[in-house]
């Protein structure tokens, strides 16, 4: 039986979860609706999403339609648990984007929209809530059209719309007015296609047209839209048929190497980690030894496949499915199994947090079980960055928003019994190097106490390029475990600059490197006095890099968001000054209708104090869409984060410091 592993998205409160329930009781694996507002849904089984009506984690069902086993995988809404939505879509064979008949195209429409199509991701979508008051399905299409896609269209009509009687009509195959649409928009992409209708336009039959349709979806090129409710079941069953007959099925082969990709992990009732994960191609059975991030290497102790609703046990799993493993004992999110997959959704980013707080527990006693809660949260979303200040004894997580901390705050109380509170949230910058700096330690020569020598540069990037380490050396003139040592203190290191911020987009060098070879007493005993080891090259790359760093210099940068901004035109004039004070830079105010759309930037910590003003500066008429954009330089009083670690300026007191630790060198 083929496999579509069918991700539902949507902004929040369009209604994607319900739709998720619908699809499953028409497919009869449910035989009772579940409701969002009772917390009664299939989907969302935490208790915290079941309280506040949302998704917050993903969530997989499947059912079986037209020999197809359909693996439904329900996506988060809200923005601030986008990076949920992210992990989801590197394992998505095709996407039905939900948008609300009511509402219409809303902010996190449109983010959702541009990934599907930057990932080549094939869309459908489906316009819910047709029953109700205020529906307008018409005008949603013409803003599906203009803001998120021109290579639209509609496989029907709504009846009765925004009332409890509206239903979806689909056009008939000999229906001349569609027929003419989607000649228009399919031989727009296809050549051969326009050739055969300038030939003769009759040999587009209504079946050949649908075989088009079908291949420009599978490519992302086109995207069907349907429309209905959820709650009524109106245009229920024609979406699943579109979804089967437009939609590509999984792609695999179960006899190649083994590949695939960890989207999601959760613990079991006994603690132990549980990892979801697309197997993209080769298969996986009971016992099997598999390889994931890099060398780790762990023997799955069980399998479960999903079929008819629920996962349920097997002895393996091929190319194409959805699988939960056991037995990974320190796998993470995002992992590849075997052989990283060679595909888009494998590569792709949404922006990183941009905001961070400090975590506090009301019970002093409860510092070392907030931790490890922490921890196992961050197994969860390892966005959430989770940094520790053994020195201040402070905790900080990174968030996307405010939304996402109430979460954690509900999360860790009635989860892990531990209460807490935030301090306040403030922006996560970046360093960028603004020069070129060099540094070296030689092994044997003061003040450096280690067996090693270790010379580093440093220097300036493209922006975005991350950080590229490069070997100055001959590969063999060093241990591969000193190398690796080398660069992944440097990676680590790098995560608090000569400010304390994260420092990107730079190319750091091994310039020079030395070692002493194992040596041993003449009775044959190691002695570490006379020995270089990894550890020595762990400790001195920080100081060594530090150093480079000072001499290069760095500069503070601010995440800055893009923002959209829609509102009554009588009100443009009140509106700007307050984004002036909110150091928000607008840019052009297009005039459409009766309102304004104005675009322009604003700094990240500020947009949560923009969604807070809105309502009252637009009569509640406004809408906004932010999302980030780009660094830039720090404008004014440059903002530090205090270091966790010594201070990187006081190199010389620190090494003697260590030195003083460590076993004396031979004479």
């Amino acid at each position: 039986m083929k496999t579509l592993n069918l991700g539902i998205l949507a902004h929040v409160d369009a209604g994607k979860t319900s739709l998720t329930e619908r699809l499953l009781h028409s497919a009869g694996v449910i035989d009772e609706l579940g409701s969002v507002d009772h917390g009664s849904t299939r989907t969302d089984t935490m208790a915290l999403e079941r309280q506040r009506g949302i998704t917050i984690r993903s969530a997989v069902v499947s059912f079986a339609v037209a020999g197809i086993t359909l693996n439904l995988i329900d996506t988060p809404g809200h923005p601030d648990f986008i990076a949920e939505v992210e992990r989801a879509l590197s394992v998505l064979d095709g996407a039905v984007l939900v948008v609300s008949a009511v509402e219409g195209v809303q902010a996190q429409t449109r983010v959702l929209a541009r990934t599907l199509q930057r990932l080549g991701i094939p869309t459908l979508i489906f316009v819910n809530k047709v029953d109700r008051v205020g529906a307008d399905p018409d005008r949603v299409l013409r803003q599906i059209a203009d803001r998120l896609s021109p290579d639209v269209i509609a496989l029907g009509r709504v009846e009765a719309a925004g009332t409890p009687a509206a239903r979806w009509r689909p056009f008939l195959p000999d229906d001349p007015g569609h027929a003419t649409r989607l000649v228009d928009l399919l031989t727009a992409h296809d050549d051969t296609l326009l050739a055969a209708y300038v030939q003769d336009e009759r040999s587009l039959t209504g079946a050949r047209l649908r075989a088009a349709l079908a291949a420009q979806t599978a490519r992302a090129r086109v995207h069907p839209v349907h429309a209905g409710s959820a709650i009524t079941g109106a245009g229920a069953d024609d979406l699943i048929t579109a979804i089967t007959e437009l939609l590509p099925a999984a792609e695999g082969d179960d006899d190649a190497p083994l590949s695939g990709t960890v989207f999601k992990v959760e613990r079991g009732p006994a603690g132990e980690k549980i990892a979801y994960a697309r197997i993209h191609a080769g298969s996986v059975r009971v016992r099997d030894r598999i390889r994931y991030r890099g060398d780790h290497e762990a023997k799955v102790t069980a399998i479960d496949v999903f079929d008819g609703g629920d996962a349920g046990p097997s002895d393996s799993v091929g190319a194409g499915r959805i699988t939960r493993l056991h037995g990974l004992t320190d796998v993470r999110v995002g992992d590849p199994l075997g052989t990283p997959p060679d595909r888009p959704g494998a590569r792709h980013h949404f922006s990183p947090p941009t905001l961070e707080t400090v975590v506090e527990p009301v019970r002093a006693v409860d510092r070392p079980a907030l931790h490890a809660a922490l921890a196992q949260l961050a197994e969860q979303d390892p966005l959430i960055n989770l940094r520790q200040d053994d020195l201040r004894r402070e905790i900080a997580v990174s968030l996307y928003g405010e939304v996402q901390k109430e979460v954690i705050q509900a999360t860790l109380a009635d989860e892990y019994g531990v209460p807490v509170t935030f301090r306040e949230t403030t922006t996560v910058c970046v360093e960028r190097p603004v020069g070129v700096g060099a540094a070296v330690e030689w092994i044997g020569k003061d003040p450096n106490p280690f067996l090693g020598t270790v010379g580093l540069r440093i220097e300036p990037a493209p922006i975005d390029s991350g950080v590229e380490f490069r070997l100055g050396i001959e590969l063999g003139s060093m241990p591969l475990a000193f190398l690796k040592a080398i660069e992944e203190t440097v990676r680590d290191t790098l995560r608090q600059g000569l400010h304390g911020w994260e420092v990107v987009d730079c190319v750091v060098t091994l310039t020079h490197g030395g070692y002493w070879a194992r040596q041993s007493h003449a009775h044959g005993v190691f002695d570490k006095s006379m020995s270089s080891t990894a550890g020595d090259f762990r400790n001195l790359t920080p100081l060594v890099l530090m150093a480079a760093l000072g001499q290069a210099g760095t500069r503070v940068h601010e995440p800055l968001h893009r923002f959209r901004l829609d509102l009554p035109a009588d009100l443009l004039g009140t509106v700007l000054p307050v984004l002036a004070t909110l150091d928000a830079v607008p840019g052009t105010a297009t005039l459409r209708g009766g309102s304004y759309l104005l675009d322009g930037e604003v700094p990240a910590g500020r947009v949560h104090a923009l969604e807070q003003r809105l309502p009252s500066l637009t009569r509640g008429e406004g809408t906004l869409e932010s999302e980030f954009d780009h660094y830039r330089p720090v404008r004014g009083p440059v903002p530090t984060r205090p270091r966790w670690d010594h201070d990187p300026l006081h190199r010389k007191e620190y090494l003697l410091a260590v030195a003083r630790r460590v076993s004396p060198r031979p004479g």
